[in-house]
């Protein structure tokens, strides 16, 4: 049998023997295109060649790119696990021409590779082009030696692309596999077409027209090619089997999710352990391109799709966290061809256990919530919006597991009502179309940059430059001369480091022989390797005059220690915390680091402490700082920490730091990054957390100072320590138990003073009217003031105890506050519970609580009708 590992092989290799570029896949978060969420395609990744934004690196490439679908236009999330083809993650295998080879090449590179490498029976095989495209037509019956009966024209969308409304389209040619009349459905353009008979293998899009605002077509003056083939659909084929689930990769995933549950995937077993394969490659290649699980954005899909498989081992009846412990599988199978998954499998397997447990949590009570709302509900009903709101809102129930929860029952959900709900909680954040600074967008520059090109960073070892203005924005626009007021400009070569790698933007100043000024605040990248100065000008500048450029030096010396302080805070986290931890962020700048990692829990003041250790250990050795050019790929093997999301090109800076603190042979701190660094470690001179705490669900953020900075920092704790001293008149090393002897004593205050008054409010040490019969029952009941909501648990125990048998409630009024409480003995339970009866009072004083059948409680904002919540409770006794 052909693995999939050699079907991906062999296409790359098969088109790297003509003449391509195999280019590596891009990663899933899409870079500098704010129209997508992920990546869906194999041509994302070259859109701004095939648009003309930007002059093709190579002629014609292939690729194996990693795609998501689960979420936006393209979304299949509801389909996956009950179908045969539906996936969140898929291979899109794809050959490109970037105006060199168009019909002819594209053809007969398909037909070779299928029929002679892949062996495909030609029989099997048919076709479909665009009604109109008889060149493609006549090209397959010339290649492929199809019968006409074979070629089939399709008059629909289906069998033309475009890329918008405006912009490159052309005609499609698909190529499909024939199972067998023994499988239902019909051939392409026929009623039957929807069946599982004729599966689309091979998509070819002739890029061959330019679409106008007006809708007219134009030839494109070089036209291209665009292909994709699901590598999942292919290997299907090639194994002998129908359904993508039964490959080599989906039968390994699912055998390791058969054995750690227990549970053979039989009956509806099996559309759960599919869900549980499918997803966990989605989240794993989405955590190690560096998403992480949120409640926005990419983070709120990756948890959607997270919580899908991990309620679907819930329902195989996994009693422990299960989809961290299939992470070494899928490892195991991918890891090869896709070396990321194997250096972030730490990092994915904490996420997978941390995000379960904490589901798991919440899952017994949004379960039981949706049980009680659906209730009364049968097949063909639908649950309210609000309801499913609510789930999603205060339980972690995305909407589309509420939905895949009742698809069982045949109820659906009504998503017009949690829209409105959504909308009236938050209004949702829009992303702002790539602009920045004053507001020109990315096209903008796209469009210097292929006019002038890249800017060239001379900052490693030149503060100053003189430089020629080669573009001028102002007001959004290109032009050719500016006056007073923000500006943006651009030169061929500049000292000014542009933002990246999580180092901030220098800041300086331009000035110009006519006077003129520019005091640079910052230095942004723009269209991949452009430096735009942002800043104020003061004067006139026109286009072509001279700048001298002046980096701020005292800035960039103090980033340059923040800076590497973080490559060596980074070091430090993960010897302390674990291999588990990346970097999931940071921005150093002249003041302060910032550095975000994935951990699931608070860092200890003993683990900062040790990190302050290393660091500062490493910092005390003094030694050089090393920087060398290496290639991507060659670096990372050495052992070199690369970063989620930055793109590297051909050759890399890779900067090591510091002698090992440990038996190792390699410097203490490895990393690829093309930012400015102190010359050596002693350079930094002193390091110090300032602050600690979470970001988001499983990432912490670290944040600490160097150098001048540090000193002063701890100057200023010293400071606050004497002037403790000096107030409760002792020694500074005094202080903490001084302060510890102090909140002793109040804790014993606070705990006297609330014990007088509860029993002030009892009357003195008990209910001062006593126990009275209603209905047979013992009641007592009292309204109390002064008593806080926390109190009144104890009380109801203290007077249960004394009652023995029968019910005890109180409302208690404190600070404009309302607590109402009800305590019901196990011989009464039958007949009346403490939580209706605590609602029954919360009802009267704005609130509404919940409990247990013999102890409940609740809030309210209206503590002057607390005579009335009595009352009622009362009444309902």
């Amino acid at each position: 049998m052909t693995s999939l590992n050699d079907i991906r092989s062999q296409f790359l290799g098969f088109f790297e023997n003509n003449a391509h570029t195999v280019a590596p896949s891009s990663p899933l978060v899409p870079k500098d295109d704010p129209t997508l969420l992920f990546v869906n395609a194999g041509m994302v990744q070259f859109k701004d060649w095939f648009t003309g934004a930007l002059t093709p690196d190579f002629p014609r490439a292939a690729t194996s790119q990693k795609c998501v679908r689960a979420g936006g236009k393209h979304n299949d999330l509801d389909n996956v696990g009950y179908t045969a083809r539906h996936h969140t993650f898929f291979e899109m295998l794809g050959n490109f021409s970037f105006g060199d080879y168009f019909k002819a090449e594209a053809i007969e590179h398909a037909w070779k590779l299928i029929t002679e490498d892949f062996g495909l029976p030609k029989e099997k095989l048919l076709v479909t082009v665009y009604h109109t495209d008889d060149v493609a037509f006549d090209l397959w019956k010339k290649i492929a030696g199809l019968p006409d009966d074979r070629i089939i024209r399709i008059a629909t969308s289906d069998n033309f692309w475009a890329m918008g409304d405006t912009g490159p389209c052309g005609p499609c040619s698909e190529i499909f596999f024939d199972h067998g009349p023994e499988i239902p459905g019909g051939p392409p353009g026929s009623p039957d077409e929807d069946g599982d008979r004729f599966i689309e293998i091979w998509n070819l899009v002739f890029m061959q027209y330019e679409r106008r605002a007006d809708g007219t077509q134009v030839d494109l003056p070089k036209p291209s090619i665009d292909t994709g083939m699901g590598l999942e659909r292919i290997a299907a084929i090639l194994q002998g089997q129908h359904d993508n689930y039964d490959i080599d990769l989906f039968k390994t995933l699912i055998g390791a999710s058969v054995d750690l549950t227990g549970v053979k995937a039989e009956g509806e077993a099996k559309f759960s352990h599919r869900v549980i394969a499918d997803h966990l490659r989605s989240c794993s290649f989405l955590m190690a391109d560096g998403v992480s699980p949120s409640n926005e954005g990419r983070g709120y899909v990756l948890r959607r799709i997270m919580r899908r498989a991990m309620r679907h081992a819930h329902i195989l009846g996994a009693k422990d966290p299960l989809m961290h412990r299939l992470v070494p599988t899928l490892v195991g199978e991918m890891g090869k061809a896709y070396g990321e998954l194997g250096r972030a499998q730490a990092n994915i397997e904490s996420v997978f256990e941390q995000e379960e447990i904490r589901f798991r949590r919440t899952l017994g009570r949004g379960t039981a919530l949706l049980e009680e709302a659906t209730a009364d509900l049968s097949k063909g009903d639908k649950l309210d919006g609000r309801t499913a709101f609510t789930l999603y809102d205060t339980y972690g129930f995305p909407l589309d597991l509420t939905q895949d929860a009742l698809r069982a029952k045949g109820i659906e959900v009504d998503t017009d009502g949690f829209d409105v709900a959504m909308t009236e909680q938050r209004e949702q954040s829009k992303a702002d179309g790539g602009k920045f600074a004053g507001g020109a967008g990315e096209e903008l520059f796209k469009a210097l940059r292929e006019e002038g090109g890249p800017t060239e960073f001379t900052g490693y070892d030149n503060l100053s430059s003189g430089q020629g203005v080669v573009a001028l924005i102002q007001n959004d626009v290109a032009v050719g001369e500016a006056t007073d007021g923000d500006v943006v400009f651009l030169t061929h070569e500049t000292p000014f480091y542009a933002e990246s790698g999580g180092q901030a933007g220098d800041k300086g100043v331009a000035i110009f022989e006519n006077g003129a000024r520019i005091e640079i605040a910052d230095v942004q990248k723009r269209a991949g390797d452009l430096h735009a100065h942002i800043g104020t000008l003061s004067g006139i500048v026109k286009v072509g005059d001279e700048a001298h450029l002046a980096v701020d030096a005292d800035n960039r010396e103090r980033t340059k220690r923040n800076h590497s302080a973080a490559h060596l805070l980074h070091e430090a986290l993960r010897r302390v915390l674990g291999e588990h931890v990346a970097q999931k962020g940071q921005m150093v700048d002249g003041e302060r680091i910032r550095f975000d990692i994935s951990h699931p829990s608070a860092i200890t003041r003993e683990e900062l402490g040790r990190v302050e250790d290393e660091v500062n250990a490493v910092i005390q050795q003094n030694k050089p700082a090393e920087t060398k050019l290496m290639e991507p790929q060659a670096a990372i093997e050495a052992g070199a920490v690369a970063l989620f999301g930055e793109k590297y090109g051909d050759e890399v800076r890779v900067l090591s730091l510091g002698d090992p603190l440990d038996e190792s042979d390699k410097p203490y701190s490895v990393e690829l990054c093309g930012g400015t660094h102190v010359d050596r470690t002693g350079d930094i001179a002193l390091f110090k957390v300032t602050n600690e705490g979470a970001v988001a669900a499983g990432i912490r953020r670290v944040e600490g100072v160097t150098g001048e900075a540090a000193r002063q920092y701890l100057e200023g704790q010293a400071g606050i320590t004497r002037q403790a001293a000096d107030i409760f008149k002792t020694k500074p090393e005094d202080v903490p138990s001084r302060i510890e002897a102090l909140m002793a004593e109040r804790k014993q205050l606070e705990k006297d003073l609330s014990e007088a008054k509860k029993q002030l409010a009892l009357g003195g040490g008990g209910a001062a009217s006593g126990p009275e019969d209603i209905n047979g029952i013992s009641f007592l009941g009292r309204v109390l003031d002064g008593v806080s909501g926390k109190d009144l648990r104890s009380m109801l125990n203290e007077q249960m105890d004394q009652l023995g048998s029968g019910i005890v409630a109180f409302v208690a009024r404190d600070g404009g506050k309302v607590a109402v409480a009800v305590a019901v003995s196990k011989d009464v339970q039958a007949t009346h519970s403490a939580s209706d009866l605590v609602n029954k009072g919360a009802a009267e004083v704005g609130g509404r609580g919940g409990g247990k059948p013999g102890m409940a409680q609740a809030g309210g904002s209206q503590p002057e009708n607390a005579d009335a919540a009595l009352a009622a409770i009362k009444a309902a006794i």
